[in-house]
């Protein structure tokens, strides 16, 4: 009795979690499905689900999360969008039928939703009065100190090896692939050490990898591979071919300027959730009250930034793992 009991419990909770986006759509969206519309204004409707509305204003909301969207591409995408808050309101009003934004576990997780909606709101709000457009001196100065990913920059053929292997075993056969030439001699070298690995072939421009090796592997030759090391092994990046293709101040430019907002940006919001820490005060309770180990609350309160350079601790010829991080995007 006390499996099925279990079980129902279960399939109850997987019910409520796929209704879960439903009902805290529905919840927190603010006018979302309005009963009534304001008198001696115009009807800003869109369709009617049976007595709810659904307004132009929710469907440009959507709209306005979707990037990259064409002039010439509005009017399909309205329409597809307003279809979708069409099948939405109406498991909406099934989820209210029964009840179920008055369940005590769909309650936690709309308040949860909530907090985190308020929470990033507020830092975003926060960091953008905060943070303004970078200089122009700032945009110059950052694309004459990056040629790799400018000037210079080149699109790469590149085949990716991720060799698990042990330290005694990595550094020994990263020497012997250093010392190969060209991709075929490359792979039989690795064959031949007995290594298991995994291989994937990427082309890739500049930008498009992460900041921290960019540099490093503008120097890496044709047939010649940039390392990148772990605990537990090495990536190997061999550049099968690369041809360069630079572009020029005025078209790296909005690329840049975004890169520079969006990085000062979460340096602010790790700073703010700093500052709000230090004012407030935190009690811990119970089992938490423990002191944790070093850098998890911070870890886990906000991830901080990647770097943009690789750390001084890489391994000499390669790069340590924690050096990977995002690249630049927006070129072209």
């Amino acid at each position: 009795m006390q499996t099925r009991q279990s079980a129902l419990a279960r399939s109850r909770s997987i019910r409520l979690m796929a209704l879960l986006p439903v009902v805290v759509a529905a919840t927190l969206a603010a006018g979302c499905g309005d009963k009534s519309k304001p008198e001696g204004k115009a009807s800003q409707a869109a369709a009617r689900v049976n007595d709810t509305e659904i307004t132009v204003h929710q469907i440009n909301q959507v709209l306005e999360r979707q990037q990259g969207l064409k002039p010439e591409q509005a009017d399909a995408a309205s329409r597809q969008v307003l279809e979708g808050l069409i099948d939405q309101q109406l498991a909406v009003a099934k989820a209210e039928e029964q009840k179920l934004d008055r369940d005590p576990q769909v309650v936690q997780m709309l308040d949860a939703a909530r907090r985190n909606i308020l929470a990033r709101t507020y830092l975003e709000k926060a960091a953008a009065a905060a943070v303004g457009a970078p200089s122009a001196e700032d945009v110059r100065k950052y694309f004459d100190t990056k040629p790799a990913l400018f000037s210079q920059r080149k699109v790469y053929a590149i085949q990716e090896f991720t060799v698990p292997a042990a330290k005694d075993v990595a550094e020994p056969l990263m020497t012997k692939l250093k010392a190969t030439k060209g991709q075929q001699e490359f792979v039989e070298v690795l064959k031949a050490s007995g290594v298991k690995f995994t291989a994937n072939q990427v082309t890739q421009a500049a930008e498009g990898l992460p900041l921290a090796i960019v540099d490093k592997l503008a120097e890496v030759n044709d047939g010649e591979a940039l390392y990148v090391t772990a605990p537990d092994g090495f990536k190997a990046m061999l550049v099968v071919a690369s041809r360069l293709q630079p572009v020029t101040f005025d078209q790296a430019k909005p690329a840049i300027e975004q890169f520079l907002t969006t990085e000062r940006r979460r340096e602010f919001v790790k700073n703010e959730i700093k500052n709000l820490r230090t004012a407030a005060k935190v009690d811990y309770i119970g089992k938490f009250a423990e002191k944790p180990a070093s850098g998890a609350v911070a870890a886990a309160s906000t991830p901080a930034p990647a770097p943009a350079e690789a750390p001084a601790s890489a391994a000499p010829g390669g790069l340590d793992a924690t050096a990977l991080n995002k690249g630049l995007s927006g070129l072209k």
